[in-house]
C-alpha cells in the first residue's frame, strides 16, 4: 500500500513539475519581449502601433483558441493537446527569433498564440483533474506562481538576454526550453485524461466563437470610430449567433449549463476579465517609460520591473492555500482593492518621478496580484463540475487573454490618440506621458468594477 501512495505521489509531482514549466514558458515569453520591444522596433523599424500589435497578436490569436482547445483536450486527452501546444509554442518561437520584417514576427506570434492557447487551456485542468479538492487551492497557487515567476524573470532575464546576445535570443531560449518540457512529459507523465472522450468536435460552433472573439477584441484596436462600431456590431451579432447555437447543438464548444445558476463560476470568469483587462498593459506602459523616459537600459528597466512579479510569485501559493480554508471572494477582492489604488496612484506619474517610488508601488502591486489570481481561480474551478474541468480552464483562461489583449487595446487606442503613426521619440515624450497617465485612470476605475463581481459572486464554502 505505501509502495502505490510513493508511486502515486511521484506521479503526481511529476504532473506539478511538468504543468509548472508549461505555465511558466508564455509568461516568460510575454514579458522579455516586452523589454525588448524599443530593441524590436529599433531593428525593424516599428511604428508604435506597431509595437503594440506584436504583443497583441499572440494575446488575441490565444483567446479564439483557448475553449476550442480546451474542448478539444476533454476530447481527445487533456496531456496530449497539452504536449502538442508546448511543440508549437516551441517552434513558432524559433521561427520568430528568425524573422526579418515586422509582418513575419506577427505572423509567428500568432502561430505562438495557438500554441500558448494549447498550454494555457489545459494547465489548470490537468492539475484540478490530478489532485483532491483538498489539496487543490496549494497546487493552484504553484501554478499561479510559476506564471508570475516567468514575469518576473522575464523582463530581468529578457533585458540581459537583448543587451548581450540581441533581442532575438530571447525566442530562441524560449523555444529550447519549450522542448525540454516536451520531453519531461513525455518520460514522466503517463496519466491521460479525457472525460469527454466519444463526443464530437462543434466546428460551426468554433467558427462563430472565433469570429466573434475577433471582431470584440479588434473594434478596440481601431482608431476611426466608424471601423470600431462596425466591428464591435459585428461582434455582438456573432455573440447572440453563439448563443443561439449552443443551446440547439447536442455537444456544443461551450455549454451554458455552466454559467446558468453557477454565479460563482460566471462572476469569477468576469473579474478575471476585468482584473486582467486593468493590471497587463501597466507592465508595458512602465517599459516603456523607464527606458524612454527615465532613460535607463533593458537590464535596468528589467529589474524594476521584476519587483512586483516577484511578490506574486512569493505569495499566490500563501494565497491559494488561504482560498482552500476561507472564502475566496474575500481574499481576492482584498487583493483587486490593493491593485486598485497602486493604478491611481501610478496616473500621477511624470518624468521627476523617483524609480525607488515607482519599485515600492509595484512591490505593493503584486501583492494585490498575488491575494487575487489564484483565490480567483480556485473558486471558479471549485464551482463547476468535473466533466467540465478542461473547458472551464480554457474559459478562465479566454477571460485572461481577452482582458490582456483588452488592456494592449485600450493602450494602442490612446497611443493612436495621442502620438499617432510615429516611433516614440524625444520629440513626443510628452504625448506619451499623457496618453500613458490616461491609461493608469482608466485601469484604475476598472479595478473598481471588478472588485464589485468579485464580492457578488457568493460562497463555495
Amino acid at each position: 500500500m505505501n509502495f502505490f501512495f510513493f508511486v502515486d505521489s511521484l506521479s503526481k509531482r511529476f504532473i506539478l513539475i511538468s504543468s509548472t514549466l508549461g505555465a511558466f514558458l508564455t509568461p516568460f515569453m510575454g514579458s522579455s519581449t516586452t523589454i525588448a520591444l524599443p530593441a524590436i522596433s529599433y531593428d525593424l523599424g516599428m511604428d508604435a502601433l506597431l509595437m503594440g500589435w506584436t504583443a497583441n497578436s499572440f494575446l488575441i490569436t490565444a483567446a479564439m483558441f483557448l475553449v476550442p482547445a480546451g474542448r478539444i483536450a476533454d476530447i481527445y486527452g487533456r496531456k496530449r493537446i497539452y504536449t502538442y501546444g508546448l511543440a508549437l509554442f516551441s517552434l513558432s518561437s524559433l521561427f520568430s527569433g528568425l524573422a526579418t520584417s515586422p509582418s513575419l514576427l506577427i505572423f509567428a506570434r500568432i502561430i505562438q498564440g495557438a500554441g500558448g492557447a494549447m498550454i494555457f487551456g489545459n494547465s489548470v485542468a490537468i492539475l484540478t483533474s490530478a489532485f483532491p479538492a483538498s489539496e487543490r487551492g496549494r497546487v493552484l497557487g504553484i501554478n499561479v506562481a510559476a506564471i508570475y515567476l516567468g514575469l518576473s524573470a522575464g523582463p530581468y532575464l529578457g533585458g540581459l538576454l537583448t543587451d548581450y546576445f540581441g533581442w532575438r535570443s530571447i525566442f530562441f531560449a524560449t523555444s529550447l526550453l519549450g522542448l525540454v518540457t516536451v520531453l519531461l512529459i513525455a518520460a514522466t507523465v503517463k496519466d491521460e485524461w479525457a472525460p469527454a472522450r466519444g463526443e464530437k468536435i462543434d466546428f460551426i460552433g468554433f467558427a462563430i466563437y472565433g469570429i466573434m472573439l475577433f471582431n470584440l477584441m479588434y473594434a478596440f484596436t481601431r482608431p476611426s470610430a466608424i471601423l470600431a462600431i462596425s466591428f464591435l456590431a459585428s461582434g455582438l451579432l456573432a455573440f447572440f449567433i453563439f448563443i443561439r447555437w449552443v443551446g440547439r447543438t447536442k455537444y456544443p464548444i461551450l455549454d451554458p449549463g455552466m454559467f446558468k445558476n453557477n454565479s460563482s463560476f460566471t462572476f469569477s470568469n468576469l473579474a478575471a476579465l476585468i482584473n486582467y483587462s486593468a493590471t497587463f498593459a501597466p507592465s508595458l506602459l512602465l517599459s516603456l517609460y523607464l527606458q524612454y523616459i527615465k532613460g535607463l537600459s533593458p537590464d535596468k528597466a528589467g529589474l524594476v520591473l521584476i519587483s512586483a512579479p516577484v511578490v506574486q510569485a512569493l505569495f499566490s501559493p500563501l494565497a491559494g492555500r488561504l482560498s482552500d480554508r476561507w472564502e475566496p471572494r474575500i481574499i481576492a477582492s482584498v487583493g483587486m482593492t490593493l491593485t486598485s489604488v497602486t493604478l491611481v496612484t501610478l496616473s500621477f506619474l511624470t518624468r521627476e518621478t523617483p524609480v525607488a517610488f515607482i519599485v515600492i508601488i509595484l512591490l505593493i502591486f503584486g501583492l494585490g496580484f498575488a491575494l487575487f489570481s489564484s483565490p480567483n481561480t480556485n473558486a471558479a474551478m471549485t464551482a463547476i463540475e468535473s466533466r467540465f474541468y478542461g473547458v472551464a480552464s480554457a474559459t478562465i483562461a479566454t477571460m485572461r487573454q481577452i482582458g490582456m489583449a483588452l488592456s494592449i487595446s485600450v493602450t494602442m487606442l490612446l497611443f493612436s490618440l495621442y502620438i499617432g503613426p510615429a516611433e516614440i521619440t524625444p520629440a513626443n515624450y510628452d504625448d506619451f506621458l499623457e496618453s500613458m497617465q490616461a491609461a493608469f485612470v482608466i485601469f484604475s476605475i476598472l479595478c473598481i468594477f471588478g472588485i464589485l463581481a468579485s464580492l457578488v459572486r457568493g460562497r463555495v464554502r
